[in-house]
């Protein structure tokens, strides 16, 4: 079974297109310019990551790539009095931010690069990444290879590329011709990773003995850890287990529903059932809530008490099974003729190859199972934030029809969806996912030390999440003419100002190409 774990782990590293043919071009200034010796940002109605209301008007300071002061400057509605606003140097830069809404800088805690499958390259999803305010990525798998991500977190840390910040996770067992056989080649490979310099590990399944061990291992070394349950192993090792081994991230739904089965161990499979069709895989998967104990039940209840006690982090990716809901409206979203590259659009139609084109003989029948699976789904995550459980931000796009960027709105949304305030909504993409990462003191929040990482934007997204979309939202005027929002129109990493309506006219450049091509 491990070998065919292995196999399948093989399988999956080539259809999601491991090996990436190019590097992200140098940053210049067509998009970003900076750091500063100062940059003021003024005027601006600050909604912050921490649950606190929206306050402003305030100004912003930053000195280099850091925060050195957040000053409120005044009333809604009164004019500001320069006499006690923060002086501007001489050779700084002032950006007038009056009626607009700053909040951190986003971080996607499931961020694929893409690669050859999908026919992407690095700056087409970092544009689309920046161009929707994300600024920190957290790469599960480093499936283009290790040694590439590596290099792509080293130049995004020195701002050498025009990118998110990168924190990059190894596939278990990357790099290994054999499968592992022993705990103790389990460690010794996670400790190699240590030192190649991975930032944690993604798992998706393995001998029990063997997760134990690489599990233990890495948090001794003092790295973190994501895990995929799929289905060839969890039936013997599902959240719980993980969770009490020490894994700090959980993606997607995978091993929760099996740790609350009450009256059975394994997922109710027809018997002609095959893991390696998709549309089997994703099809039954629509049924796998309602096999699970009910909300609010004893035992319901006893795993969410034990996740929570283990300080658990549920990272939901919501949006990258959002089409099974409704994949008529998924394939026909606003943005795919402007920024979708037609390869992407080959690469998300029915196929028996392509990972998560599974659309064979999808349908009304489906779409409804996977309704009711998302009510049982988001229930158990709302009320996991309720009792003050830890839930974050991550897109996993490039599949299922989700692009970079618009996904990771597109998950927002469905956040508020399952009942999150929209303050809530902004916490789970901030600062809870900085927790997630371990950056709670760099990023997550907008205040004095921190790194300078801001999103700009002119409309306010607590009462319109959608905002956020580079595509805008619809308007009618008072003088009956249709608009659209402008969408983001700053981002700010590291002290770097990044056009944001440049970025994305940059991605629609590219796709006007790739279809003259």
């Amino acid at each position: 079974m491990t070998r065919l774990l292995t196999l399948l782990f093989l399988v999956f590293l080539c259809t999601r297109g491991r090996a990436q043919m190019s590097d992200a071009e140098d940053r210049g200034d067509r998009f970003g310019t900076g750091p500063y010796e100062q940059l003021i940002i003024r005027g601006v109605t600050l909604i912050n990551g921490n649950l606190a209301p929206p306050a402003g008007p305030v100004d912003i300071v930053i000195e280099g790539n850091r925060i050195t002061s957040v000053q409120t400057v005044g009333f809604p509605g009164v004019p500001i009095d320069s006499a006690g606003r923060p002086t501007l140097k001489p050779g700084g830069r002032e950006i007038d931010a009056a009626g607009m809404y700053a909040l951190p800088g986003f971080v996607d805690m499931h961020g694929h690069t893409g690669g050859r499958a999908q026919g992407t390259t690095p700056d087409y999803v970092y544009k689309l990444w920046l161009g929707h305010g994300i600024t920190t990525v957290r790469e599960p798998g480093s499936f283009n290879g290790l040694e590439w991500t590596l290099d792509h977190r080293r130049r995004s840390a020195a701002n050498e590329i025009a990118a998110p910040r990168i924190r990059a996770y190894t596939g278990f067992g990357m790099g290994r011709r054999e499968p592992f056989t022993t705990t103790e080649e389990v460690r010794t490979w996670v400790r190699m990773n240590k030192e190649k310099g991975s930032d944690g590990i993604k798992f998706f399944g393995a001998r029990p003995d063997l997760m134990e061990a690489a599990l233990d291992e890495n948090r001794k070394l003092g790295l973190r850890s994501a895990m995929h349950h799929a289905q060839m192993d969890v039936g013997r090792w599902n959240v719980l287990h993980s969770a009490r081994a020490g894994l700090t991230t959980m993606e997607h739904w995978y091993g929760l529903p099996e740790a609350l089965f009450e009256d059975r161990r394994v997922q109710d499979y027809p018997v002609d059932y095959n893991y390696q069709n998709e549309a089997h895989r994703f099809g039954e998967a629509g049924n796998l809530w309602q096999q699970a104990a009910a909300p609010y039940s004893d035992h319901w209840n006893a795993v969410m008490d034990e996740l929570l006690e283990l300080d658990f982090t549920l990272n939901p990716t919501f949006n990258i099974y959002d089409a099974n809901r409704d994949v008529m409206r998924a394939r026909n979203a606003d943005w795919h003729a402007e920024y979708t590259l037609p390869s992407l659009m080959r690469f998300y139609a029915p196929s028996r190859v392509s990972h998560g084109s599974y659309w064979h003989h999808w349908g009304t029948e489906q779409e409804v199972n996977w309704k009711e699976n998302y009510r049982l789904w988001m229930t158990f995550v709302n009320e996991y934030k309720n009792r003050g459980g830890r839930v974050t931000a991550g897109s996993d796009s490039g599949y299922i029809y989700q692009l970079y960027g618009f996904g990771y709105i597109r998950e927002l949304e469905l956040l508020r969806e399952a009942g999150f305030h929209p303050l809530e909504v902004i916490q789970a993409a901030t600062l809870n996912g900085a927790e997630g990462l371990g950056m709670e003191d760099q990023i997550g929040t907008i205040e004095a030390g921190k790194l300078a990482d801001i999103v700009l934007v002119a409309d306010n997204p607590l009462a319109d999440l959608k905002v956020l979309y580079g595509t805008g939202a619809t308007r009618l005027t008072d003088d009956n003419e249709v608009t659209t929002t402008e969408g983001i129109r700053y981002t700010v990493k590291d002290g770097i100002v990044y056009d944001a309506i440049k970025l994305r006219e940059a991605v629609k450049a590219m796709v006007r190409e790739a279809k003259a091509e």
